[in-house]
């Protein structure tokens, strides 16, 4: 993949090629190099969020495995191409019912965000998992564990990878940065922080879009180029709202939405995030987490986003109200 000017991207080009070189994700990185010790391998089943190193465990496991041949006897597929029962009879049935090539005992298919597969084409997987389980060994990928069969879970290892931390995704921007030469003010560094919110996926792509604007990077760049309100924007809003001043808090909106051009979906998320945080009535904490439940649903539904965004401003107003 290849960008203006013959930059690579960067989430592709700073991908870990050994296991040793994944950050955030110490324990299952041990247990998955115990795998490679022993050589033999179960089928395993990675669980987590976007960002957090399903595949560059996968692909980091098959290297280690099978060295300088690992193209030859790894396939990645994608289940939310293609979610029919076909997928599994034919495309994966086909690679994993051939014999691996090279000195390796199996091959390995990683199926990414399988729990896309529909209960029909997830059934057909497990018997295929059973039948070829000489010659193929499957890596299965989620965001959700419990939308996959119990028939699959029961035959895997299963992984959870967690969001994150702050230290792995600051020590990754740290290394990218030294290597392309950019300089990043700590405001940065808590911003692209807050950006990813534990999604190394974003945390690249934020200091790379910055990158290009300018080698010296700080805050107001990465709130910029991601289109993303600043922690104090939203404790504004939420101060506005919970204090009663239903215009200044329709005027603070408007300025994120309409004016930065900010998604609904994502003040969303960044009100909650904030209120999770907060020293709040516990009752009134609940109202409010449910309020954005509410519009999060009603947006997903279709709903006018400017619409249900006003009357979330309102739900707030009243709900504090309420409870003085």
């Amino acid at each position: 993949m290849q960008m203006e000017g013959n930059h690579t991207i960067w989430i592709e080009k700073y991908r870990p090629r050994r296991l040793d070189d994944i950050v955030g994700q110490n324990d299952i990185v041990v247990r998955l190099k115990s795998y490679v010790k022993t050589g033999n391998l179960p089928h395993l089943l990675f669980a987590g969020s976007a960002g957090v190193g399903k595949t560059t465990a996968a692909v980091a496991l098959a290297r280690e495995f099978f060295g300088d041949s690992w193209q030859t006897n790894f396939r990645e597929m994608n289940a939310s191409d293609e979610r029919g029962i076909d997928v599994v009879r034919t495309q994966i049935k086909e690679f994993a019912r051939t014999s691996p090539l090279g000195d390796a005992q199996f091959k390995i298919l990683f199926l990414d965000e399988a729990d896309a597969l529909t209960t029909d084409a997830q059934a057909a997987l497990r018997r295929t998992m059973e039948t070829y389980a000489r010659t193929c060994r499957f890596i299965l990928s989620c965001n959700y564990s419990s939308k996959i069969i119990d028939p699959i879970q029961s035959r895997c290892a299963i992984y959870r990878f967690r969001p994150l931390d702050r230290e792995a995704v600051i020590e990754e921007i740290r290394r990218i940065a030294a290597a392309e030469g950019l300089t990043l003010t700590e405001g940065a560094l808590d911003a692209i922080v807050y950006v990813a919110a534990g999604d190394m996926r974003k945390a690249i792509n934020a200091l790379q879009g910055a990158a290009i604007i300018s080698p010296e990077i700080d805050e107001k760049m990465i709130y910029a180029i991601t289109a993303t309100a600043r922690p104090d924007e939203i404790d504004e809003l939420l101060d506005l709202s919970i204090g009663g001043r239903f215009d200044e808090a329709e005027k603070a909106l408007s300025d994120l939405t309409r004016v930065r051009g900010i998604a609904p979906n994502e003040i969303l998320n960044q009100c909650y995030r904030a209120l999770v945080q907060r020293d709040i009535d516990r009752a009134l904490k609940v109202k409010l987490i449910d309020a954005i439940g509410e519009a999060d649903f009603r947006l997903s539904e279709g709903a006018n986003s400017d619409i249900q965004m006003e009357a979330l401003i309102a739900r707030f107003v009243l709900a504090a109200a309420e409870h003085r």
